[in-house]
């Protein structure tokens, strides 16, 4: 196999003998694209890079415990949140630069924002997906700021390129979406893009379910970062609770009614009436009926005559 694809599927976790074994059934110029389609069908799992791959630290297990459960290397090398609770993050590049460059600069100091927005979370796994043609000099039509920030990320093993070459003049492209909801759905992570993916979601029903319930969209605000406090909606998780693989149930928050004692809701009234005792939302019929009760009750009372002691 070539050494560039082979390198290439080998830093997205493939093991050399799924990739050799695809490239011998579709042949050694297989289009990357095609690769990769062949090794979601196969069922293959990315497996720690050889390359990188490190003995784990001894850990700590207390007396008596046995020993510590096995758990997967390639979760401890492939940059597995240390924490346990933070989901993986991988990032559209090419949507998150233009983005910043205002849809005409494909701004590389959009995507340290972003990096450094989650680092500073927490977030331990953070990929940003690239075509790597964006590795070569800036054209006018394609303009790019501050490409150096790549190269930075590239050796901070955070960027990856998506595959590129050219073929009699014109650029063949590999489709880089498909690697980045790929990754995020096998990581059980979030996509961080302002694009739907809508090709994606028709063609794979369980993409579709991922790419709704997954996508976290976001705003640049003054070169500030800023994804949504409710990523899905009013009524959806708060945005620690869907970065987060163990959600935390909201606290109640009893808003008090603003009309008050003048509130005619009753009990379809949503807010919290402190007036009404143990919160019985009750409607003003029945609340006029109760008082009316309790007042003729009590004067009958007073009309029986006292008994002697």
């Amino acid at each position: 196999a070539p050494p560039s694809k082979l390198d290439f599927f080998c830093k997205l976790g493939y093991g050399k003998q799924d990739v050799c074994k695809v490239l011998q059934s579709l042949g050694q110029e297989a289009l990357e694209d095609d690769v990769l389609k062949e090794l979601i069908r196969m069922g293959s799992k990315p497996q720690a890079p050889e390359s990188r791959a490190q003995p784990a630290p001894p850990r700590l297990v207390a007396r008596g415990s046995g020993s510590a459960p096995d758990v997967p290397p390639w979760l401890h090398e492939d940059g597995g949140d240390s924490s346990g609770h933070l989901r993986p993050i991988v990032i559209d590049g090419s949507n998150v630069a233009m983005s910043h460059g205002n849809k005409e600069v494909f701004s590389c100091w959009g995507i340290r924002l972003a990096v450094d927005w989650f680092r500073q979370r927490g977030h331990t796994y953070v990929k940003v997906f690239v075509p790597s043609w964006r590795k070569e000099p800036p054209r006018q039509d394609s303009p790019i700021a501050d490409q150096h920030i790549l190269a930075e990320l590239e050796k901070q093993s955070v960027l990856v390129y998506t595959p590129s070459r050219k073929v009699k003049g014109k650029r063949v492209v590999c489709y880089d979406d498909r690697y980045i909801v790929k990754v995020a759905y096998e990581k059980d992570g979030v996509i961080v893009s302002n694009d739907h993916y809508r090709d994606l979601q028709n063609e794979n029903p369980e993409w579709k379910w991922f790419i709704e319930q997954r996508l976290l969209m976001y705003s640049f605000v003054s070169n500030r970062f800023m994804p949504p406090d409710d990523p899905l909606g009013r009524h959806g998780p708060t945005l620690n609770n869907f970065l987060s693989k163990k959600p935390v149930p909201p606290e109640p928050k009893w808003q008090p009614c603003p009309y008050g004692k003048k509130c005619t809701y009753g009990n379809k009234c949503k807010f919290y009436h402190p007036e009404r005792p143990h919160q019985a939302q009750l409607s003003v019929a029945d609340e006029l009926r109760a008082k009316t009760k309790a007042s003729s009750s009590l004067g009958t009372a007073e009309a029986r005559p006292r008994c002697a002691p």
